[in-house]
């Protein structure tokens, strides 16, 4: 039996490191969906496509092909045979991300290309729409969450370490924004399934949570 696990949660919620860690600890296939919202939003950029143009962002979309590898303890996300691992990791490419993928067409598109992807084998894909449109019958699902002062702190220091000159203050407030643009959009917003584990990750660390959901996994394997 093939186990898909599906977890979900707000921007800076510690989901992609969580689920990278699950994924190589039980060698499974990593999907990050988020990156693959990033990479449409960064192509529509780079073809001066506004984001809020759903017509043209749409066809950005269907004319993107998305590989993921790892490259020792790294995920590299292609896209059309170019590497973009890190071109999508600027906040402004973030930003955009949350834009487009409010657009129903987009979210169409992308949901064949995330299901065609889970066919026949193990995976971990994270989102915030995993586990209620993506992988609505995934076999785990989990909801992180955390407060977002503590989430806005976590960015915060990550973008710092990177050398990126940030405040906690601007941080927050983009946080907050994406906060209400994720769980207010009309296309699948962001929200936890019924039948998801709630984890509240304030006070655990990745290590800590990706050890919890190991465990749910090897409860019904």
């Amino acid at each position: 039996m093939s186990i898909r696990i599906a977890i979900d949660g707000p921007a800076s919620s510690g989901k992609g490191t969580v689920a990278r860690m699950v994924a190589k600890r039980l060698d499974y296939v990593y999907i990050d969906t988020g990156a693959m919202y990033r990479s449409v939003a960064l192509f529509a950029s780079r073809e001066d496509i506004c984001w809020d143009d759903v017509e043209g962002v749409s066809a950005v979309t269907a004319s993107l092909e998305f590989t993921f590898r790892w490259e020792d303890e790294r995920l590299r996300i292609g896209v059309n045979g170019v590497d973009v691992t890190d071109a999508i990791r600027q906040e402004s490419i973030g930003q955009g991300a949350s834009v487009i993928s409010a657009h129903p067409s987009v979210r169409r598109v992308l949901l064949q290309v995330q299901r065609d992807l889970c066919a026949a084998t193990n995976i971990v894909m994270e989102g915030r729409d995993i586990g209620t449109v993506v992988l609505p019958d995934a076999e785990l699902k989990v909801f992180l969450d955390a407060d977002v002062s503590v989430r806005a702190r976590r960015r915060t220091d990550e973008l710092a370490a990177k050398g990126l000159t940030v405040t906690y203050e601007g941080v927050l407030k983009d946080l907050q924004q994406r906060d209400w643009q994720d769980r207010n959009r009309e296309a699948a917003p962001l929200r936890q399934a019924d039948d998801a584990y709630y984890l509240d990750c304030t006070a655990l660390t990745a290590v800590e949570v990706a050890t919890r959901i190991i465990e749910l996994t090897k409860e019904i394997v």
